[in-house]
């Protein structure tokens, strides 16, 4: 007969894992609404008290890229520590410390950035990224808008929309080489910070992967805003995303992307 757990442990053992995974996150509250799982309920779940509905769990599983096993067993069992592996031949001049970007150079959490479009030289992009940690690397994940993938004729399913990133140290700045399932496109963006009230922006350019004389730009100048990372300013932003009018961006991001300057 197949032994059968206790329920008393699988609650235990799956609300450990769950606030291991939740640790990086900005805040419980903002995790639960981006889950859309009620607060209370999500609380049960971290305390031991209760588990989730098998469509919650795998809800949650999608969420931080892990399967059901965290119901049964230690996280550090079931998840290897990330890490980013090109081979030993670029290791060192590619990815040498890698998992040494502290969180006063880079933190978690949400940020908003803003460039001009690649397709359209008229119109300008605001979209929201999320920069985490996984073991002791650097990570970056967002969502391309409907609207962009529906300009370009691609498919507009959230498995198509997302982006994820891997966040580089550089001598003088920041490096995200970053790329849509699959590696059907790709995209490389470096950042240096720049001297503001809050110490929350970055400006760098990013360029795409396509191919010389393809239709629209290569490179453009972007912006990437560190946010105040309350629920109500964060789904704010999420809100905003979309095509904007150079005069329609915030007053900073505009002058940082210069936007009657060529990019050189």
């Amino acid at each position: 007969m197949a032994k059968t757990e206790n329920p008393a442990k699988i609650r235990s053992v799956f609300g450990e894992n769950l606030r291991l995974l939740s640790k990086d996150q900005p805040s419980i509250t903002a995790l639960a609404s981006a889950l859309g799982i009620n607060r209370t309920q999500f609380n049960r779940y971290l305390s031991g008290e209760s588990f989730p509905r098998p469509d919650i769990l795998a809800r949650i599983c999608a969420f931080f890229d892990v399967n059901a096993r965290i119901m049964l067993e230690p996280l550090d069992e079931i998840v290897k520590p990330a890490s980013v592996s090109l081979g030993n031949y670029v290791n060192d001049f590619l990815m040498a410390d890698i998992t040494c970007i502290p969180e006063s150079v880079f933190p978690s959490g949400f940020y908003r950035f803003s460039r001009r479009s690649f397709i359209d030289s008229d119109v300008f992009v605001i979209g929201l990224v999320y920069v985490c940690r996984k073991g002791n690397a650097t990570y970056l994940r967002g969502y391309e808008t409907a609207e962009a993938m529906r300009m370009q004729s691609l498919p507009t399913a959230p498995k198509y929309r997302e982006f994820r990133g891997a966040v580089l140290p550089q001598e003088e700045g920041l490096a995200v080489i970053a790329g849509r399932k699959n590696a059907m496109t790709s995209s490389f963006n470096y950042l240096g910070r720049v001297a503001s009230f809050g110490n929350n922006f970055w400006v760098g350019y990013t360029t795409r992967t396509i191919p010389e004389g393809s239709a629209g730009m290569r490179v453009t100048r972007v912006v990437y805003e560190y946010l105040t990372q309350e629920t109500h300013y964060v789904l704010q932003a999420a809100r905003e995303k979309g095509f904007y009018s150079v005069h329609d961006l915030p007053v900073f991001h505009q002058r940082l992307l210069r936007p009657d300057e060529e990019f050189s």
